[in-house]
């Protein structure tokens, strides 16, 4: 059996994981009014991810972040290492989101820090969560950290829509 078929079933839980996380942004279910008033006064920290920014063209983020496992006109599915997965989404061939996914206590995941420059503190099980919109830069980002000993991390930054403040 070959490493890439290992591996597939994994990718796609990861990529349905991704998903979902980028899903609950969309729908603005997640939105706390203290951290939209948080956003409104501050730039993201935040801003990039392997220098793929929101708002590149496709080409450019895929000179950037290389071949990606899974390509299409909508979005890019990207496998780093065992520990890394990252998902690109396009719209009218721009990037409109960009979802990391970082596995185990090794994985070089950021801190809440690095992401939103502070602490965040965290729930009793040691899960962590937060998102902030930033309507001055048109985008919001959050940041989730799964509990336990090998935590699973996701951080989604995506642009704004138009209806959104």
């Amino acid at each position: 059996m070959s490493s890439s078929i290992k591996i597939r079933p994994s990718l796609r839980r990861y990529a349905n994981l991704l998903m979902v996380a980028v899903m609950l942004g969309l729908s603005g279910a997640v939105a706390v009014a203290q951290q939209v008033e948080a956003g409104a006064k501050v730039e993201p920290v935040f801003r990039e991810y392997k220098g793929v920014h929101l708002g590149m063209s496709a080409d450019e983020a895929r000179q950037k972040l290389g071949k990606s496992q899974e390509q299409s006109d909508q979005q890019d599915f990207y496998v780093f290492s065992e520990n890394e997965v990252a998902q690109v989404f396009y719209t009218e061939n721009k990037v409109f989101a960009i979802s990391v996914m970082f596995t185990g206590e090794q994985s070089g995941a950021p801190t809440p820090n690095a992401v939103f420059g502070g602490a965040v503190d965290p729930k009793a099980d040691g899960s962590v969560y937060k998102m902030i919109r930033y309507p001055k830069a048109g985008c919001w980002i959050s940041y989730s950290r799964s509990a336990g000993e090998s935590p699973v991390v996701t951080v989604t930054m995506q642009k704004l829509s138009p209806t959104q403040p």
